[in-house]
């Protein structure tokens, strides 16, 4: 990255803040980050898929991304690193807000589990020239404060032939309907304030901040909630949640 690169910040103190705040929920499946806990298996199936079939694993393997080298940017409290090392990746997880690195550092050190946990930012990490055969970048560029800059950071780390997987949220009136309105102020299933409208990333957007990384998007999947049945689906409806699987030719 360059030197003006480097003076910029992709860090937004306040959210940081706001996630610090409540970083001892993390790993209570009733607490703040219930709706985590719940969506964390639809999003773990779709990677698991996806990746095992990018890298050519067999769909039975146990630990199919093992000899895979992976971040897990804006990790939080490890609700996603833990599973990817589990099934054989090589994690590293990393979060503006220090407070989030302590508590999943302590909770995998609990699973017997060994990630290597940083209080750093995506752009130091470009910087110190690390490279990824996969980075995750879940539920993260909907509260940075350069987007830009911080997907330019994550794509200069993955490798030739790697993969960056992305999940935001759409900037649509009904992202805002039901992520904000819905999932915030009526159903209380997170705290109010944690989602920016003007911050929602729309796909188009995304595939425009990625073209000139070398990144391309080759799959962009929705997610969707099923009221009546209370889960989760991977589907076509990309107007609120989304994941975007890119690779690095």
């Amino acid at each position: 990255m360059s030197g003006e690169n480097a003076a910029r910040t992709t860090i937004d103190p306040g959210e940081v803040a706001q996630f610090a705040a409540i970083a001892e929920e993390w790993w209570d499946p009733n607490g703040k980050f219930a709706p985590l806990h719940k969506f964390n298996p639809t999003r773990l199936a779709f990677l698991r898929d996806r990746l095992g079939g990018h890298f050519g694993r067999a769909a039975d393997d146990l630990k199919p991304f093992a000899g895979l080298r992976l971040l897990d940017i804006g990790c939080g409290g490890g609700l996603l690193s833990e599973p990817m090392a589990r099934l054989g990746a090589t994690v590293v997880g990393a979060d503006a807000a220090e407070k989030n690195v302590k508590i999943a550092a302590l909770h995998a050190e609990q699973s017997g589990l060994d990630i290597d946990y940083r209080h750093t930012s995506a752009e130091d990490l470009a910087q110190a020239g690390e490279r990824f055969d996969v980075v995750l970048n879940m539920e993260v560029i909907e509260h940075v404060a350069d987007l830009n800059l911080f997907l330019a950071a994550c794509a200069s780390m993955v490798k030739p032939g790697g993969v960056m997987v992305t999940a935001t949220l759409n900037r649509t009136m009904k992202a805002f309907a039901l992520a904000i309105v819905g999932a915030e102020y009526v159903l209380g299933w997170l705290p109010r304030g944690t989602h920016k409208f003007e911050k929602f990333v729309r796909p188009s957007e995304l595939a425009a901040a990625l073209r000139p990384t070398g990144l391309e998007i080759r799959e962009l999947a929705g997610v969707t909630y099923n009221p009546l049945r209370d889960e989760w689906r991977i589907g076509k409806d990309v107007d609120v949640n989304y994941m975007a699987f890119a690779v690095r030719p």
